[in-house]
């Protein structure tokens, strides 16, 4: 057994004395065993609650430790003596059993207990799953039923879904050779990005829940006319799966700090945030709360700032940007196999990826921030020096961390000077569109300002899928979602760096009447992921007394 093993089993306290520190009342919390918790309450944020959202540059295979830094950080201003909830998605089995791994940390900067979070937690995506399906098969029962609604079975465009990467069900028929029954084509989208993960997301309370599910956009009639799911009367069956995943899960760090960890849409084909609800409740408990958003600030920020924020009127005091010398080498051209190695060539070149972000931030959303630089051991000095003052230019300072290998201890100096940030208060918060711009104009200046795109240009399909949407429904004050790659600014994955001068490719547009936005289509990007060739689901083993090796 590791050291770090050893700290996760010794340090894990019951879950009801991290609930009773917190101030949780015992009536309000419902037990999931020793070690997990739903917490039942109704957020009352605290007037002097400080949000810090922590974020990144672009994903690299050489890793950037997002989560865990977000964590250590949690863990660092516990021990400087500033009381601080974290608030966390929840992990998808997607990338648990793909290429990515789980999301609960790493090192000494983790939540627990994880192998829990990571795989079927408090039963969350299940539930959404379920309530998913059902409205699914009960636009095909309807169908069946003698077609009362008049559903045309090739303009159904909600889709099943399942939590697990499978890219056969990109395309699917449902049916078929089905005695009385009609064939039609079909698709699963990855329980992240389907529309009830958003809609549980963004949901206030009970009744909002409910009103949200019954406004999903299910079908059109022959004729034209929209289906939802209040026609079918599905919300009611749909919220009562969906009463308990409502409430929050309360689980822990290694330090020992309480960690909201709730919803879990991906942030490259969806919000990528976790629920307003956990958010809030954290906001409740603690005068700071350490959330996320998910990839690189071009897709898990911008979303929490222009969609979360703009529903919720939740506003971050400062804004954490994760970012390793390794990644930013990647981004200049170095080899992925040679990133020990001092190259301060590559990592010049690959220092803008980081700097756009950096400005997007500051310049675009008007919000304090600070460079977190997530150290590895074997990193030069020089490399850490150049980052920070390359950070300092553009006045931000960036500080350099080690939570892996020290948990909160290795973010004490990050966490005073976020403590500052947040007193400082110098937030003059701006959203990247307003809400009043077209759809258009909303996904152009999301493009133009935060990923450096010149234009935006829209396939046949996406401009018909807009004028079908217009004629129907009305999506002027929506804000707008766009689905594209995480790796690059652009919606090719393969211009790193910080490209400028491309045009935008939109394929399509979708309605998300539930969760109140559009989904904007860029570039390849699948809502359903699939497996890689060595998937992490085949390399996994677990023992007789049940321990679980491969998880991370």
């Amino acid at each position: 057994m590791t050291d770090i093993e050893i700290a996760r089993k010794s340090k894990l306290q019951h879950i009801g004395k991290i609930a009773q520190n917190l101030g949780v009342d015992a009536s309000d919390l419902e037990l999931y065993g020793n070690y997990k918790a739903k917490i039942v309450a109704n957020p009352n944020v605290r007037k002097d609650a400080k949000l810090i959202l922590v974020t990144a540059i672009n994903p690299t295979a050489a890793g950037e430790g997002k989560t865990t830094v977000s964590i250590g950080l949690a863990d660092g201003l516990n021990l400087i003596g500033a009381k601080t909830c974290l608030a966390l998605r929840e992990p998808s089995l997607g990338p648990v059993f793909g290429i990515k791994g789980g999301a609960t940390g790493g090192g000494y900067s983790q939540i627990l207990p994880m192998e829990d979070i990571n795989l079927h937690f408090t039963g969350d995506f299940h539930a959404i799953s379920a309530a998913n399906n059902l409205l699914c098969a009960l636009i095909d029962n309807s169908i069946f039923q003698g077609n009362p609604l008049n559903i045309n079975p090739d303009r159904v465009v909600f889709n099943r879904t399942l939590d697990v990467n499978d890219r056969a069900l990109r395309g699917v028929t449902v049916n078929h050779n089905v005695k009385d029954a009609v064939e039609h084509s079909e698709k699963f989208n990855i329980t992240a990005a389907c529309e009830v993960m958003a809609v549980l997301t963004l949901a206030n309370d009970l009744n909002d829940l409910k009103c949200r599910l019954g406004n999903i956009l299910v079908a059109y009639t022959f004729d034209g006319k929209p289906v939802f799911a209040r026609d079918l009367n599905a919300q009611e069956s749909m919220t009562i799966l969906l009463k308990d995943a409502l409430h929050p899960n309360l689980v822990q760090t290694i330090g020992g700090t309480p960690a909201f960890v709730h919803c879990g849409p991906f942030a490259n084909i969806a919000h990528g945030c976790n629920s307003v609800q956990a958010t809030r409740l954290a906001m409740t408990y603690a005068p700071y709360t350490v959330t996320e958003a998910g990839f690189g600030a071009d897709l898990g920020a911008e979303k929490f700032l222009d969609v979360k924020c703009r529903v919720s009127g939740l506003r971050p005091n400062a804004v954490v940007i994760v970012a390793t010398v390794r990644a930013l080498k990647l981004n200049g051209g170095a080899d992925k196999n040679n990133l020990a190695t001092e190259d301060l060539t590559a990592l010049k070149d690959g220092m803008c990826n980081l700097l756009r972000h950096v400005r997007n931030i500051k310049e675009v959303y008007k919000l304090p921030c600070i460079v977190a630089i997530n150290r590895f051991t074997s990193d030069p000095e020089k490399e850490i020096a150049m980052v920070a003052q390359a950070v300092e230019s553009l006045g931000v300072d960036a500080v350099d961390c080690n939570v892996w290998g020290r948990g909160g201890k290795g973010a004490i100096d990050l966490a005073n000077k976020v403590v500052n940030l947040c007193e400082q208060d110098n937030s003059t918060f701006e959203f990247a569109y307003a809400n009043a711009d077209s759809v258009e104009t909303k996904i152009k200046k999301i493009a133009t300002k935060i990923y450096g795109a010149v234009d935006v240009e829209y396939s046949d399909k996406a401009k018909e899928s807009l004028k079908a949407l217009r004629a129907v429904v009305d999506v002027s004050d929506f804000p707008v979602v766009i689905a594209k790659t995480q790796y690059s600014f652009s919606d090719d994955p393969k211009l790193l760096g910080a490209p400028s001068g491309f045009t935008l490719h939109v394929r399509d547009i979708e309605y998300r009447g539930g969760a109140k936005f559009l989904v904007a289509i860029a570039g390849n990007m699948l809502l359903m992921p699939g497996l890689p060739s060595k998937p992490n689901a085949v390399g996994m083993t677990i023992s007789d007394d049940g321990t679980i090796d491969g998880l991370y």
